[in-house]
């Protein structure tokens, strides 16, 4: 799964699922382009990845602005010459039960989660279509698949991401541009690591193999996708959730 001299894009990578990906693609040869929405945080990653001897590149850019996400290509092309590989996992959570849900917050959820997405993806679509080549993968959620209570606005981003992904999937192929989505369970982050004993022993007992997956679990999947290996594979959504929906 060698991707030398490949130039990957991972958007929200500071930390948690993103930064696992931008290692992992780092890892196996790729230059990096690291976004976050802080500028520390970017560079990070950045660092880190550069101190394991691969390339990359930390760029602090917000994905539910247009300009910005503009600015995030350019400033990849410029460093790197290309784009070959977009990763979209940039998103928020502001959590809360419809009838609380205030417009800011369903708005901010889908300008973020959704609207990044479909800003990004159209960057490097310009970038892939004209190459006649291009790895895309949108990180959605195994709640976009099966709903979550006080997360009608997450959710509805990530189902939406699956739409997108299926449609630009269709739009991209015969440019030798495939595009995935992944949706990734419950996960071991800085959120899950707050969460009580009774409450982690209470998740675990909906996942058949009795464990929360790991930011690396999604990453290899990540890899797997934007690889060789899958040069064939296009608008599919890969569940990487333990079994916890089927």
């Amino acid at each position: 799964m060698s991707l030398n001299g490949q130039v990957a894009v991972v958007t929200g990578a500071s930390r948690g699922i993103g930064r696992a990906i931008a290692m992992k693609l780092a890892a196996q040869g790729a230059a990096v382009v690291v976004t976050a929405t802080s500028e520390a945080g970017a560079a990070k990653t950045a660092e880190e990845i550069v101190a394991a001897g691969g390339k990359a590149l930390a760029v602090k850019v917000d994905v539910s602005v247009v300009a910005e996400v503009e600015g995030l290509f350019k400033q990849a092309v410029e460093a790197f010459g290309k784009v070959d590989i977009l990763v979209n996992n940039a998103g928020i959570t502001k959590d809360g039960l419809l009838l609380r849900m205030k417009e800011e917050d369903w708005d901010a959820v889908l300008d973020v989660n959704l609207k990044g997405c479909f800003n990004c993806t159209r960057e490097a679509a310009k970038l892939m279509s004209k190459a006649r080549y291009g790895r895309i993968v949108n990180v959605s959620s195994v709640v976009g698949e099966m709903g979550n209570p006080g997360q009608a606005n997450y959710c509805a981003s990530k189902a939406g991401m699956i739409g997108l992904t299926k449609s630009v999937a269709k739009e991209l192929a015969r440019r030798n541009v495939t595009v995935n989505a992944v949706t990734p369970g419950f996960i071991e982050t800085d959120m899950t690591a707050e969460l009580s004993e009774k409450t982690r022993e209470a998740l675990q007992e909906q996942i058949p193999m009795g464990r929360l997956g790991s930011s690396d679990d999604i990453a290899g999947a990540v890899l797997f996708l934007v690889s060789d290996a899958a040069a064939y594979v296009t608008g599919h959504v890969l569940s990487v959730n333990g079994g916890m929906y089927m």
